[in-house]
């Protein structure tokens, strides 16, 4: 009989995501129900965990996220000369 593999993944409870991400558990639910980090309920009685993966997953989409906020900020507050430098247009139209 094949072996079956071990998993490596890590649940967390949802208090500890909280407290990683700085919200409530509530809110952690909210996340897991709307699908942005993947949950699930274990054990008996049934408790929910979520995977450690999907909590660095939302991290690295919302720093993601603030990064190209910051640039259209950025460039929405940048001139013509900031952008495009200061020579002469070459085919205007």
């Amino acid at each position: 009989m094949p072996e079956i593999p071990t998993s490596d993944v890590r649940m967390l409870a949802p208090a500890q995501v909280g407290e990683v991400l700085g919200v409530s558990v509530d809110e952690v639910m909210a996340l897991v129900l709307e699908g942005r980090l993947r949950g699930m309920r274990v054990g008996s009685p049934a408790r929910w965990r979520v995977e450690e993966a999907s909590v660095d997953a939302y991290l690295d989409d919302q720093a993601e996220e603030a990064r190209r906020t910051a640039l259209w900020q950025q460039a929405q507050n940048a001139s013509f000369p900031e952008l495009w430098g200061t020579g002469s247009v070459r085919h205007p139209d």
